[in-house]
Parts: structure tokens; C-alpha cells; sequence
């Protein structure tokens, strides 16, 4: 099962423990009743450190031009969760993913916070296994395209919403939060959007304003 995706990231494990690890999420760890420790979390916490680190050594190196207000922007959108999310699809990481029943009947393996959780959680158990180098190799060939290429860089989709929204005078737009889960130091956040009163679309993410850019990106994909 492993080897495909050992296969799609390019690294071969020593120790495959540190990447059942990465890929169990608290849901799977709690239904199991392995304990805390026996989840993503503390990796993920490791791996979001070592992502920011390398990212902004690869910026640095790349893109020699660019002030550091424009590092600082650019290493934000690399790592937001949309774009770790985006590319965690590209891994085929939702597939590896050990979750808990109620999260699998939630779309779990769909969900962009659990998405992008379990890559820093990846990105940690490669650097526990073999050190620096190999997490390098493997964030520059994650992320190379991103920083090159400004278009594919995360979008503000609340603001383009509401630029796309006010094209047709008298539109009104709202944001509500409808549900709240997990321990406070996990949560999930889901926000309805309503344009006009009438419910469009919902979004999730694991802060209010993720919640909001998810649902804004699904309404503009509905009313374009």
C-alpha cells in the first residue's frame, strides 16, 4: 500500500513506522484507542517548522530578486492550506490517509485541512527517517513550479467573490459560521455563504477565515 506512495514523493523510507505515523489522523488514533502520541499531530506541528524553514531557503536561493516583504507574502501563500492541500491532491495523499469511520463518512479524505495536516506530517516523518537533505529534495520538487510561477500561487477568493458580486448593483453577501468540531486545539470550522439571503454553498477549514476562502472558492465555481 505504502509503496505507491513512497513512489509518488521519491523517497524510499528506512523506517516505514515514521510514515504510518504521518498518515494517522487523530480520529483513526482515538477509535483505536492508541493514545494521542500515536497520531499526526506532533508531526504535523514538526513538519509545518521544517516547511516554512525550507520554503523560504528555496525563495531565498530562486528568487534573489524579490524584497523580503515579497519573500514573506510569497513563502505565506506557498504554505497556506489551500496550496498544501492542492498539493496534497497531486500526491494522492487522501488515499493513505488513516481516519476514523465518522471522518470517512464525512468526506475526510476530501477535506483540505486533513489534506494539508497530513503533508507537513509527511514532510516531518521524511526528515526523521533521513535528515535534511532528503525533505529539501522533496519540498523543491513540490514546490519549484509554485514559487516560478506567481499564477499558481494561493488566491484571496473572498476578495475576487465580492469583486465578481458587485458587478450586479444591490448583491449581498454573508458569511456564517454554522458548526465548530474537535478539541480546541484541533478544531474544524464550517461557514455557510449566502448571497442575497439564499444559501449558495458551504466551506470548511481549520480557522474561520479558511472556512470563508473554502466556501468563496466553491461559490465562484458555481455562479461563473
Amino acid at each position: 500500500m505504502l509503496d505507491k506512495l513512497q513512489e509518488n514523493i521519491d523517497y524510499k523510507f528506512e523506517d516505514t513506522q515514521y510514515l504510518i505515523t504521518a498518515l494517522s489522523h487523530s480520529s483513526y488514533s482515538h477509535e483505536r484507542n492508541l493514545g494521542k502520541h500515536k497520531s499526526n499531530e506532533r508531526f504535523e506541528f514538526l513538519g509545518d517548522s521544517l516547511l516554512g524553514m525550507t520554503v523560504a531557503e528555496l525563495i531565498f536561493h530562486k528568487k534573489p530578486e524579490l524584497p523580503e516583504g515579497s519573500m514573506t507574502k510569497l513563502r505565506a501563500d506557498l504554505v497556506c492550506e489551500s496550496n498544501l492541500a492542492s498539493v496534497a491532491v497531486e500526491l494522492d495523499l487522501g488515499s493513505y490517509i488513516l481516519l476514523g469511520r465518522g471522518e470517512i463518512k464525512n468526506g475526510g479524505r476530501d477535506r483540505p485541512s486533513i489534506l494539508a495536516d497530513a503533508l507537513e506530517a509527511v514532510f516531518a516523518a521524511v526528515y526523521l527517517d533521513g535528515g535534511y537533505v532528503p525533505l529539501l529534495n522533496l519540498i523543491e520538487k513540490l514546490f519549484s513550479e509554485r514559487i516560478n510561477k506567481p499564477e499558481v500561487r494561493n488566491t484571496d477568493y473572498k476578495t475576487m467573490l465580492q469583486e465578481f458580486i458587485q458587478l450586479s448593483p444591490g448583491q449581498t453577501l454573508e458569511y456564517v459560521l454554522i458548526d465548530e468540531t474537535g478539541p480546541d486545539h484541533n478544531k474544524y470550522f464550517t461557514v455557510e455563504l449566502s448571497v442575497n439571503s439564499k444559501s449558495v454553498c458551504t466551506g470548511t477549514g481549520r480557522s474561520k477565515k479558511a472556512a470563508e476562502q473554502s466556501a468563496a472558492k466553491t461559490a465562484l465555481e458555481l455562479l461563473k
